[in-house]
């Protein structure tokens, strides 16, 4: 086991833990830190980092970096500050922090390890991460930020509650929705901080992960934010639970997925070939396949915005579990609950979205008894920070929940 300020690694279990609670990582990536730390005492060639991590497989300088950039985020590092892992121009990498006896680590002193922690270096008490149990045992991962009257926002496509407080993807998100409220945010089962070895897969799990989280949290009732297929997690908890959700927010949501709402062949063959394409996309580890999921979310953005999502995506799940959440996504349907639906529910969506369609909102609305629809001149499925459409969305927001 390595120790390191407040994290440890332990190779034999494929485990990385900052202050006892394990942080995700990818296997390659896992791999990288481990081999960096067996030969911390010296700089370790880009060549003997190459062999000792994928052998014979022949991979690009743009992923040894990438791979080097997960690592030092995955340990609350940087390529400015090279407080672990050092560059050594011309040589490769060295890891050049402190190890500590494994006796002093906290993982080890008495009370064990605290059951939460602070996630980001942008301010030490803005978000705390914790844990709670769910169905079937599945530990979820939440964060609580920000004060005053409670905001749930329902888990959505590849979370990562520590990797997202510093993307430029979610990070303004985050911080106006905290500048409001006290924000509740988690990892649905699969992802993120959240147990990924999950054996229940689906919407009702996803819905029992959202009841696990606001139990856990003692809320008894607050508005509910859905976000892409998070909007039906959100309509099947609120007519699961009308007493607990005083409204409904639904942005680039959808009642129908991709292969549930296809009516002919040709509707067919592209709700198939989205979801090959994201499987091959994780399984090669090819940024060429997984670039075209940045252009649907992110139509109008920057190359380095659509690297950043890429990143962030490829960082949340494994392999198999992108498959799993794909292949759910695309059946799932919530049209007869969408009826039921008995609070006020706002409906935001982008007139040109190009990963969720418009005319889902305008189903969304027809379904719903108590919904306005709010249409918002923008291409992207996130709205980025600095587009028209994001402080349109925050006013609507406010005006609708106050």
């Amino acid at each position: 086991m390595y120790a390191f300020g407040e994290f440890e690694l332990h190779p034999a279990r494929f485990e990385l833990l900052r202050r006892g609670c394990p942080v995700h990582v990818e296997r390659q990536v896992f791999d990288v830190l481990r081999y960096l730390l067996e030969h911390h005492d010296r700089v370790v060639p880009r060549t003997e980092l190459l062999d000792g991590v994928w052998g014979d497989r022949f991979v690009s300088d743009a992923t040894v970096a990438s791979r080097i950039k997960a690592a030092r985020r995955a340990i609350g590092d940087d390529g400015s500050t090279q407080r672990w892992i050092a560059t050594v121009h011309g040589v490769g990498y060295r890891f050049v922090g402190q190890l500590v006896d494994e006796a002093q680590t906290d993982h080890d002193r008495p009370g064990g390890a605290p059951d939460s922690l602070t996630a980001t270096p942008r301010s030490a008490q803005a978000q705390q991460i914790r844990y709670c149990r769910a169905g079937g045992g599945a530990r979820i991962a939440y964060a609580l930020s920000g004060f005053g009257s409670p905001l749930v926002k329902a888990a959505n496509w590849l979370t990562h509650l520590d990797l997202e407080w510093e993307s430029p993807i979610w990070s303004h998100w985050i911080d106006a929705l905290s500048a409001r409220h006290r924000l509740v945010r988690y990892d649905e089962r699969g992802c993120g901080l959240s147990d990924w070895d999950v054996t229940d897969f689906d919407l009702d799990t996803w819905v029992e992960d959202l009841e696990a989280v606001v139990d856990s949290v003692g809320l008894t009732r607050f508005p509910l934010l859905g976000l892409s297929q998070g909007a039906a997690v959100a309509i099947a908890f609120a007519v699961r639970h009308p007493e607990r959700v005083s409204h409904l927010v639904l942005v680039g949501g959808y009642a129908r997925g991709r292969l549930a709402r296809a009516t002919t062949d040709e509707e067919r063959e592209e709700a198939a070939l989205d979801l090959q394409i994201g499987r091959v996309a994780w399984r090669r580890d090819d940024p060429a396949f997984r670039q075209v999921f940045a252009a649907q979310f992110l139509p109008d953005e920057s190359r380095e915005l659509w690297n950043a999502f890429n990143d962030l995506q490829r960082s949340t799940t494994s392999t198999a579990n992108v498959t799993r959440f794909l292949d759910t996504f695309a059946t799932i349907d919530v049209s007869d609950l969408a009826t039921r639906v008995a609070c006020p529910t706002l409906v935001v969506h982008s007139r040109g979205d190009r990963r969720v369609p418009r005319r889902q909102a305008h189903e969304l609305t027809a379904q719903i008894p108590d919904s306005r629809l709010r249409l918002l001149d923008s291409r992207n499925h996130i709205l980025t920070a600095h587009e028209p459409a994001w402080p349109e969305f925050l006013t609507e927001l406010d005006q609708f929940l106050s």
